[in-house]
């Protein structure tokens, strides 16, 4: 088959490797009918996770159609149009009987395109398969795909571990996909203002157009809020030290932060300014235990997620595909979707 493969920081290309097969019992082979590209793959281009072999294939969210399963699969079959969660449950360790996937210690959690090869190819062997899949119904494929890790990952480590309420005022740092789709879910609970803030024009604009009340570059209104009452609840979702920084300026006395973005590097956490003030810093790992309720939200209409979707390409342009997501603030790229050729 056919896929994208990571050779060291910096370099990635369309190789020819072997098909993936069933190596465990609970395993599914799944013909990839689409994929996307995440923060984290350009992370991992960029070097930043040395876990990531070279050789690796890349990608960690898919649907398709399962090809094979092994004999201790019993809930999806040949056939099936299935959603590929970023992260594969085992099921059984005290984690996943918490909802814990993304902690999984029975081998499972962020493995995809990881410390396994993923799905960024013709066709992946997953994990776990019984825990690690969705049926997504009649969604189209760009609805669904976003369901494997995007819409999660902005509902459960943005705006639940945010506890974003009625009433709140809600920064969200960085407009990106992931912040994009924070936008989108916080609106699920009424929150009074929702203020988006990137450097990037194309990107406020998007905001706007998917439901935030205040589109600014950091300036004035971020200053009124760091001096004033500040903000209930702020989602930093750039992945940036400095945009780290400015969330714990602009969170109010009491008020939460909620950490989705992949740091590079170190950012500084200002205890000497933030010790008095009562807040709480949360971070996490994607759990997709959410994943069945928001796809019944965007099945019903309750969500409408296809905006997300700004370029569709064949699998074959993946390395192109890298090159507009990477330069999303030049090329307007918000969640980009590959479909099988």
């Amino acid at each position: 088959m056919r896929a994208l493969v990571y050779h060291g920081p910096g370099q990635i290309s369309w190789d020819t490797v072997a098909d993936p097969v069933i190596e465990d019992p609970t395993d599914a082979v799944v013909r990839v009918d689409a994929t996307t590209i995440c923060g984290t793959d350009l992370h991992i281009l960029n070097g930043d996770l040395p876990e990531v072999k070279p050789g690796t294939v890349l990608g960690h969210e898919a649907v398709g159609e399962v090809m094979e399963v092994g004999r201790e699969v019993h809930s999806i079959a040949r056939g099936d149009q299935v959603i590929v969660s970023s992260v594969s449950a085992c099921g059984n360790c005290p984690f996943c009987r918490d909802g814990m996937f993304g902690q999984c210690r029975g081998g499972g959690g962020w493995i995809l395109g990881n410390l396994i090869n993923g799905a960024q190819a013709e066709f992946v062997r997953v994990p776990f398969a019984d825990y690690s899949t969705r049926r997504p119904g009649a969604l189209a494929l760009e609805d669904a795909v976003l369901l494997a890790e995007l819409l999660p990952t902005a509902y459960e480590i943005g705006v639940r571990n945010g506890h974003v309420g009625p009433g709140d005022v809600v920064v969200v740092v960085g407009a990106g996909p992931v912040g994009l789709a924070a936008v989108i879910t916080a609106r699920l609970y009424s929150p009074r203002r929702i203020i988006a803030v990137d450097l990037s024009s194309s990107r406020l604009e998007a905001a706007a157009r998917l439901g935030a009340d205040s589109c600014v570059v950091p300036g004035r209104l971020i200053a009124d809020l760091a001096d004033g009452p500040g903000a209930d609840v702020v989602i930093e979702a750039a992945g940036d030290p400095e945009s780290f920084v400015l969330c714990t300026r602009v969170v109010r006395p009491g008020g939460h932060i909620a950490n989705i973005g992949t740091p590079g590097k170190p950012a500084t956490l200002h205890l000497e300014a933030l010790w008095r003030k009562n807040v709480t810093i949360s971070t996490g790992q994607v759990d997709t235990s959410s994943t069945p309720w928001l796809l019944d939200l965007v099945a019903s209409g309750r969500l409408h997620i296809s905006r997300l979707v700004s370029h569709t390409l064949g699998l074959s342009q993946m390395v192109d595909a890298y090159e507009v997501f990477s330069h999303g603030t030049s090329t307007g790229a918000l969640k980009v979707v590959m479909h099988r050729d």
